[in-house]
C-alpha cells in the first residue's frame, strides 16, 4: 500500500489523532504561559529570584522527556496526567526566560511616567509593563510551542493522546507492510501542526502588537 493509499484508508484515526495532539498542546501551552508569565513577574525584579526561576526551568530540559513521562507513570497513572505534567513542566522555561527578559527590558522613564500619574503597582503592570514585554512573551510561547509538539509524540508511552501513538505503532511494528507509512504519516502530521501553530502566532502577534513596537 503507497503512503497515499494509507492516507485515504486511515484519514479519520489520523484527523482524531491530529485533533488530539493538537488539543494537548494548546491546554498545556495555556497553562505553561499562565504559570510562566506569574514567575516572570514575581522574579523579574530580583537579580537572584530571575535566575533562580531560570535556571530551575531550565533543569527540568536536562531531564529525558521518555524518563520524566516513565517517573510520572508510578505517581499518576497512564494516559492524560503524565502527558499534561510533563508538556506543562517543558514549556515553562522559554516562555520564564522570556517574560523576565521583556519585563526588565521596559524603559524605566515609562514606568516612572506611569508611576508619576498615580497608577497603582497592578496598574504599571497590566497596562504598561507586560504590554511592552508582550512581544518576547509571544516569542517565547511560539518556542515552547514548537517544542511540545515533538515532545508530544512521546506521551504515547503513557498511552497518552495525539500522533505518537501512530509512531510509536509504526515503530512497534517495523517490517511490516505499513510500518513506514504509520512512522511518516505521524511525523508529517505533527509537523504540518507545528507549522499551523506558528503561523497563528505570527498572525496573533499581528494583531497584538503595535506596528511601532514591532519595528
Amino acid at each position: 500500500m503507497s503512503f497515499w493509499e494509507y492516507l485515504g484508508n486511515r484519514h479519520q484515526q489520523l484527523l482524531t489523532d491530529a485533533f488530539q495532539h493538537a488539543s494537548a498542546v494548546f491546554q498545556c501551552m495555556v497553562i505553561a504561559t499562565v504559570l510562566g508569565v506569574l514567575i516572570g513577574v514575581v522574579s523579574y525584579r530580583s537579580g537572584w529570584g530571575g535566575s533562580l526561576a531560570i535556571t530551575s526551568t531550565a533543569t527540568v530540559l536536562t531531564i529525558p522527556s521518555l524518563a520524566a513521562i516513565g517517573l510520572l507513570i508510578p505517581l499518576v497513572g497512564l494516559g492524560v496526567a503524565p502527558t499534561v505534567i510533563t508538556l506543562t513542566l517543558y514549556g515553562l522555561l522559554p516562555i520564564v526566560r522570556n517574560s523576565i527578559v521583556g519585563l526588565r527590558g521596559v524603559d524605566p522613564a515609562l514606568v516612572d511616567a506611569a508611576k508619576g500619574i498615580g497608577m497603582s503597582r497592578i496598574a504599571r503592570l497590566c497596562k504598561v509593563e507586560l504590554p511592552l514585554a508582550w512581544p518576547p512573551i509571544l516569542t517565547g510561547i511560539r518556542v515552547a510551542t514548537q517544542m511540545l509538539m515533538g515532545i508530544a509524540a512521546i506521551a504515547a508511552y503513557a498511552s497518552g493522546p495525539g500522533l505518537g501513538n501512530e509512531i510509536f505503532r509504526g515503530i512497534a511494528s517495523l517490517g511490516s507492510a505499513n510500518a513506514i507509512n504509520q512512522v511518516l504519516a505521524g511525523t508529517l502530521g505533527i509537523v504540518v501542526l507545528a507549522l499551523l501553530f506558528d503561523a497563528a502566532y505570527v498572525l496573533l502577534g499581528r494583531l497584538t502588537i503595535p506596528r511601532g513596537i514591532r519595528v
